[in-house]
């Protein structure tokens, strides 16, 4: 989530126009909504036509927060750590979805883009670097961000993963009670109790072996899509280039959920498992009906 400086041009001009064009609908809604009140307003109406037409034009500005990304994205030099094609993964779902509730682990210089592309919605950040919150609140103090601590190391994956099939780790409990090794206990109270749209997996850092993994992190949103009452979350796991994020985001997510792979990034859909289907938690195991079943019809949603 914090990459070096770097210029990348093509990324920067994708951000600006993912804005502009966030930026050309809301002003059509406005002023489409403003149109068709004023053709059933009566002919005598005049003076409240006028008040109308004032409002539309404050209710039609750039929200605060989009603007502030706007001018962030344009005069810095430092881009996201995604690439162009990713965050277009991403960016469709939340053009669908949004506004809504989006759980990000990590916060870095892609952070103020995804609660801008998410207005009107909750985007809470979640990152193990004390310090480097307390940096990124003083320049964007709108951003919601917690500090949280990761206990296991990549060194501890293999553990963690054979760890991760006992049954305790597989049944569908409120995460923050789980008796899984693997499950986040320690997050804010709010990251529990509010039923996510969208999660993202991008921290911790897990770059070398003494790291923190994420490892737990993965299960954890695993974890919480299919504990929610009904409907799905979209759960996108970025740098599946490495052993870890590759490894634990097919077990705990599954191949049978996984809508698309872009690059570095896995973009899952996940429904609940509480909803009465009586689906497994395994249910990227080939020999369950359930994959199949799961297989085809995103095979044929990808059709459509």
């Amino acid at each position: 989530m914090r990459p070096k400086p770097h210029r990348l041009s093509n990324l920067k001009i994708l951000i600006i126009g993912v804005f502009v064009a966030f930026l050309l609908l809301f002003v059509l809604r406005s002023s489409f909504s403003s149109s068709n009140s004023d053709a059933f307003l009566p002919k005598d109406s005049k003076i409240v036509i006028g008040r109308a037409e004032n409002c539309s034009r404050t209710c039609g500005k750039i929200p605060p927060s989009l603007a502030q990304a706007l001018i962030h994205y344009t005069t810095s030099t430092i881009t996201p750590q995604q690439t162009l094609k990713e965050i277009k993964v991403t960016s469709r779902v939340l053009q669908k979805k949004s506004p809504c509730n989006f759980l990000v682990f990590g916060l870095g210089h892609d952070s103020l883009m995804w609660a801008a592309l998410n207005h009107g919605g909750r985007t809470i950040f979640l990152d193990e670097d004390a310090v480097w919150i307390e940096q990124i609140r003083r320049r964007f103090p709108m951003l919601e961000s917690y500090h949280v601590t990761y206990d296991s190391k990549v060194n501890q994956a293999d553990e963690l993963m054979e760890a991760g099939k006992g049954p305790e780790c597989t049944a569908i409990v409120d995460a923050r009670y789980s008796m899984c090794q693997l499950g986040l206990k320690g997050l804010p109270g709010e990251v529990y109790d509010i039923k996510w749209d969208l999660i993202m997996v991008d921290a911790p850092t897990g770059y070398h072996d003494e790291a923190p993994g994420r490892m737990t992190a993965i299960y954890t949103a695993g974890m919480m899509a299919r504990n929610r009452a009904d409907g799905e979350t979209d759960v996108f796991v970025h740098d599946v280039n490495r052993m870890v994020e590759d490894k634990f985001s097919k077990e705990f997510l599954c191949d049978g959920y996984m809508k698309k792979q872009e690059g570095r990034l896995r973009h899952f859909t996940i429904p609940s498992h509480r909803d009465g289907m009586e689906r497994p938690f395994a249910l990227c195991d080939i020999f369950s009906p359930f994959y199949w079943l799961s297989f085809f019809l995103g095979a044929c949603e990808g059709l459509e």
